[in-house]
């Protein structure tokens, strides 16, 4: 029985004693090049040897910024914008919001859209709360809870109202919570009508996320059993537990 010889990547001998070592790594990395080409990398043709060379990753951001705006100085430019919209003119919040809601809209990137959320809960402008709202329908998960954290820097009873409409409707338990959390900064009859519902979930990490966010929007301590706020909130006579001072600098902060 005969074997048929083995096919192999490297050149054969007679080759491999005329050519340099040098001149092979460039035709290896050409056809790799090409193979990249028809294949089609998800990141161009250089994708593994950005993987495998800690120098090409170090100055990749460096060289890319000459060709034009990476997604990592976008990533940062949008940070910076989250944190000093609000601080803008009326007409530069404007002229933002429309931004911004077209890249909730439209941006692949979910940190992108998450960032574009955070800048718009921010905004000074009637429009921050359907741009908002469109972040609450978003695939992303981290871009709902943003849209929660957003609404719980926001006043009003509209946002309390937005907050637990999503803890009443939403499947992800993260989002959820990042909207039972939020509702602690909203100190009206809405949020805690909804955060006592919460009181009797059968997730236990829910409950007490509830009791902790009562204690926010109440302003009041019935301690952490929430069967005794449940007794709280409907007026039977319920003792408070003293604050702490830990907890009174927290809160006072």
């Amino acid at each position: 029985m005969s074997s048929q010889p083995t096919q192999s990547f490297f050149p054969p001998p007679s080759i491999r004693t005329t050519v340099p070592f040098a001149n092979w790594a460039g035709i290896l990395c050409v056809l790799g090049l090409a193979s990249c080409t028809l294949s089609g990398c998800q990141d161009g043709p250089l994708y593994a040897l950005k993987t495998a060379n800690p120098y090409y990753s170090m100055g990749e951001w460096k060289r890319d910024d000459a060709i034009g705006v990476t997604d990592h100085e976008r990533r940062k430019q949008l940070a910076l914008l989250a944190e000093t919209i609000h601080r803008m003119p009326v007409k530069k919040q404007q002229f933002w919001a429309g931004h911004l809601n077209q890249m909730i809209e439209n941006d692949e990137s979910p940190e992108m859209r998450r960032l574009a959320v955070r800048a718009a809960g921010r905004l000074q402008d009637p429009s921050a709360m359907a741009i908002l709202e469109k972040g609450l329908d978003d695939d992303s998960v981290k871009v709902r809870m943003e849209a929660c954290h957003s609404l719980g820097r926001m006043t009003g009873d509209e946002a309390a109202r937005t907050l637990a409409a999503t803890v009443g409707t939403e499947t992800s338990g993260d989002v959820r919570h990042a909207a039972i959390e939020a509702l602690a900064s909203h100190k009206n009859q809405i949020a805690i009508d909804s955060l006592k519902v919460a009181l009797s979930d059968r997730n236990p990490a829910t409950r007490d996320l509830a009791v902790q966010s009562l204690k926010g929007a109440t302003g009041k301590n019935y301690g952490d059993d929430p069967q005794v706020w449940i007794a709280a909130l409907d007026g039977k006579p319920t003792q408070q537990v003293e604050t702490r001072f830990a907890e009174r600098v927290r809160n006072f902060f």
